[in-house]
């Protein structure tokens, strides 16, 4: 301040912390997709580390050991993914679209495994019934408040693995 003039915070032309969103994205269709691709970047992650696993039985056993540990989580706030999808779901349109891939890689991820258990034909159908019980324990959780739900589910889910 060698000029002896203070000046003004409000005068300086650099961008507060946190900024504006629109200056990072143009629409809120982009804020969207950015999500999207986020989460499925999040997905496809935890999908290399489950696909570590020795078997397919360990594999399905990963991911429902996921949602266990996400219990308190989902009690309070279910689902992020599936909530995701439903209010994506609600405006239609491109995003919507794009959106049911957080849903069908994780599907298709877990008919995989059923299929390299030796479970053929009946796969699609054991997928989605894993996947469904994961994502309706998730609403019960946050419905009631109660994560003791998802872990009776995902210990019922477990045993069921098992037992394939």
């Amino acid at each position: 301040m060698a000029s002896g003039r203070r000046v003004s915070p409000i005068s300086r032309k650099q961008p507060r912390s946190g900024g504006n969103v629109y200056y990072y994205f143009k629409t809120k269709d982009e804020i969207g997709e950015a999500i999207v691709e986020q989460r499925l970047l999040e997905f496809r992650t935890l999908q290399e580390q489950w696909d570590q696993k020795g078997s397919p039985k360990e594999r399905l056993l990963a991911c429902i050991e996921n949602t266990f540990e996400n219990r308190d989580l989902l009690a309070r706030g279910g689902c992020p993914v599936g909530t995701l999808c439903s209010e994506l779901h609600k405006e239609g349109g491109p995003l919507a679209k794009k959106a049911t891939a957080l849903f069908t890689e994780p599907l298709g991820w877990i008919e995989d495994q059923f299929r390299a258990i030796g479970r053929g034909d009946t796969s699609r159908k054991l997928a989605t019934q894993l996947f469904s019980s994961l994502q309706g324990v998730s609403v019960l959780a946050h419905g009631s408040g109660d994560a003791d739900l998802v872990a009776m589910e995902t210990k019922r889910l477990k045993d069921w693995v098992e037992f394939l």
